[in-house]
């Protein structure tokens, strides 16, 4: 018999500064407990560089650059995130939802392929190169960080933002990685509505009834 799990609580959060939600998503990670809900929120920050665990120096922008830069620890590499960016984040219990890391990033990614699909756009993943991409250009990225087996961090997807700061970096490490968004590709749908249809996708991919 399937036991009943209850689908994760979203939270639209607005825009919010990194350090302060990055700290925020450890400290819920570190206080929940088996009877935690899960929760997704929904957000966008303002510039800045975050670098995950596998990050290196070479990757990072040019000295002159203004913008923030964060070490944090989910995995991956540098990625830029803006406003008009799609930010959901996942504080996922994964034992209690019998999901592995792999699965998990799976589901995300297919999350992406299916809003986007709903528009008409065909979107793909790359096997060793976690995110999203269409035509070759990545529209979204992703990196998690599992503790006492529950996720957080997430996804963004590029909606509706300046891609400039992108051409800073190696998007994700990878030199010259282009990088696109829903409005280049004739999607209008703001980014909070994209972000609702994301966390919905979302929750029916992990529903144990699936």
């Amino acid at each position: 018999m399937t036991i009943a799990v209850a689908d994760p609580v979203v939270r639209e959060r607005g825009q919010l500064e990194y350090r302060s939600t990055f700290e925020e998503m450890r400290a819920f990670t570190a206080a929940r407990d088996a009877t935690t809900p899960d929760e997704i929120w929904l957000l966008e920050h303002p510039p800045v560089y975050t670098m995950g665990l596998a990050a290196r120096h070479e990757h990072l922008p040019p000295p002159e650059s203004t913008i923030a830069i964060e070490w944090i620890d989910r995995g991956g590499q540098i990625t830029y995130h803006g406003p008009g960016q799609v930010i959901m984040y996942v504080l996922i219990d994964l034992v209690r939802r019998h999901l592995t890391v792999h699965r998990l990033v799976t589901l995300l990614e297919q999350a992406v392929i299916d809003v986007l699909a709903g528009h008409g756009v065909v979107a793909v993943r790359r096997d060793k190169a976690p995110g999203v991409y269409v035509d070759g250009a990545k529209i979204a990225a992703l990196g998690l960080k599992v503790r006492r087996g529950a996720s957080y961090h997430g996804l963004a997807l590029n909606a509706c933002m300046d891609l400039a700061p992108f051409a800073a970096i190696d998007p994700c490490g990878y030199p010259g990685l282009a990088v696109t968004q829903t409005r280049t590709l004739g999607i209008t749908e703001s980014p909070q509505s994209l972000g609702r249809a994301l966390a919905a996708r979302f929750i029916h991919l992990i529903r144990p009834d699936r």
